[in-house]
């Protein structure tokens, strides 16, 4: 007999990333009056940001240190930095929300 599914997931379930801390400021906007639309940004991808572009890791080892094999940091590497540009180009803000993580 086949298994039921329970809800709309499909696949495997989001694995926790390792992080070394949950960033201070959560939310960047442009320097205008206007509401303008938010872009959300998970504490993971701002990990791997951060670990690759800022601490200058290889993906390989940015990958080691958030406990993740180096697709799954690539993924949310490629994300980060699409939501980043998106952001800056289009005068959109960015909130620092949620995610599946665990701190260090």
């Amino acid at each position: 007999m086949p298994r039921r599914r329970r809800g709309k997931r499909r696949g495997r379930r989001r694995g926790k990333r390792k992080v070394a801390k949950i960033p201070d400021e959560r939310v960047f906007s442009p320097d205008t009056e206007e509401d303008r639309p938010v872009i959300s940004l998970k504490v993971e991808e701002v990990e791997a940001l951060r670990l690759v572009d800022r601490e200058n890791l290889t993906q390989e080892e940015a990958a080691g240190e958030m406990g993740v094999c180096r697709k799954t940091l690539w993924n949310d590497l490629k994300s980060a930095r699409k939501k980043v540009a998106e952001a800056l180009t289009e005068g959109k803000t960015i909130k620092i929300e949620g995610g599946s993580y665990s701190l260090k």
